[in-house]
C-alpha cells in the first residue's frame, strides 16, 4: 500500500485546510486510517483515526476543530481542519493499518510521506 498525502499549505490562524490521503496498491476499506503530525523539534504524535465502522477518535487538542472522514469508493481519507492555531503547525502524515491486534497508538503498517501545514499567528 502506498499513501500520498496532500493539501497542506500556509494559512492564517483561524483558517481552514483539508488534507487528503489517497491509497494505492490495494483497497484499504477494511483498514484503520490515521493522521499524525510532527512539529519542528518534536516527536510525531497521533491526531485522529477512523476505523472500518466509521467510528472516529481524536486527540484532545483537535476535538471540535478537526474532522476525519473516508471515501471508500476513492480509497481516500480526509482531515478537515478548521480554527487552525499556530500550534497545529507541522508535517501531517497519513497512515494505514491492516485489521489486526494493535500494540500502540502509533502501530500502523503503512505511512505516507507527509504534507506540511504552517499556521501563522
Amino acid at each position: 500500500v502506498q499513501l500520498q498525502a496532500s493539501g497542506g499549505g500556509l494559512v492564517q490562524a483561524g483558517g481552514s485546510l483539508t488534507l487528503s490521503c489517497v491509497a494505492s496498491g490495494r483497497t484499504v476499506n477494511t483498514y484503520t486510517m490515521g493522521w499524525f503530525r510532527q512539529a519542528p523539534g518534536k516527536e510525531r504524535e497521533f491526531v485522529s483515526r477512523v476505523i472500518l465502522s466509521g467510528i472516529t477518535v481524536y486527540t484532545d487538542s483537535v476535538k471540535g476543530r478537526f474532522t476525519i472522514s473516508r471515501d471508500n469508493a476513492k480509497n481516500t481519507v480526509y482531515l478537515q481542519m478548521s480554527d487552525l492555531r499556530p500550534e497545529d503547525t507541522g508535517v501531517y502524515f497519513c497512515a494505514a493499518r491492516r485489521p489486526r491486534p494493535v500494540t500502540s497508538i502509533m502501530d500502523y503498517d503503512y505511512w505516507g510521506q507527509g504534507t506540511l501545514v504552517t499556521v501563522s499567528s
